[in-house]
């Protein structure tokens, strides 16, 4: 059965590895038939939750912030899988990805008792280091986030060891990602 996935891309480097990580993850899933969105989140311009607690009143366009946001909302409202895609930073998930994640409060605010939408979610990560340690964090939060929101987890592609850009090229982590999305 088709899926509606969207990746939130939050790499600031368009060709680097986290890139490349959704490039192959992409092919994978339009080769089965499944429909995909990609945002590379630092072409646009979102700003930080205001955490104002005002949006919710128009479902359309849920955030009083009227940004990059509401090109998002629509796709992520119609999205069966959410692939949060990112570069490991400080242990952490990019500060893009971050930014355009606390927006997605304002669909919930549509909702009685602030209900998020049930999803299916993936992360794609890129990072320098590839020991279990460096990981743990960042999967630790992930986890942890899916629990809350309770969303599905389809699984995670880790390219370790990959620092400069474009250090993935070639590497079998691509055909990886590849067969992920090619699985869902």
């Amino acid at each position: 059965m088709s899926k509606n996935i969207i990746i939130l891309n939050g790499s600031p480097r368009m060709k680097g590895n986290t890139s490349m990580l959704c490039d192959a993850f992409t092919e994978g899933a339009k080769s089965v038939g499944h429909a995909v969105t990609r945002f590379d989140l630092q072409k646009m311009n979102i700003h930080g939750c205001l955490g104002c607690v005002k949006g919710g009143s128009d479902v359309s366009s849920p955030c009083v912030q009227k940004d990059g946001m509401t090109e998002i909302y629509p796709a992520y409202r119609a999205a069966d899988i959410v692939v949060l895609a990112s570069p490991m930073y400080y242990w952490g998930l990019s500060g893009q990805l971050k930014t355009a994640f606390d927006r997605l409060f304002a669909v919930a605010e549509c909702n009685p008792g602030y209900a998020n939408p049930k999803k299916e979610c993936a992360l794609l990560m890129a990072a320098e280091g590839n020991s279990p340690d460096n990981w743990r964090p960042v999967l630790e939060y992930y986890h942890a986030l899916l629990g809350f929101l309770e969303w599905k987890d389809r699984g995670q592609v880790l390219a370790g060891g990959v620092f400069e850009a474009g250090a993935v090229a070639g590497q079998p982590i691509l055909e990886e990602a590849f067969r992920f999305g090619a699985s869902l």
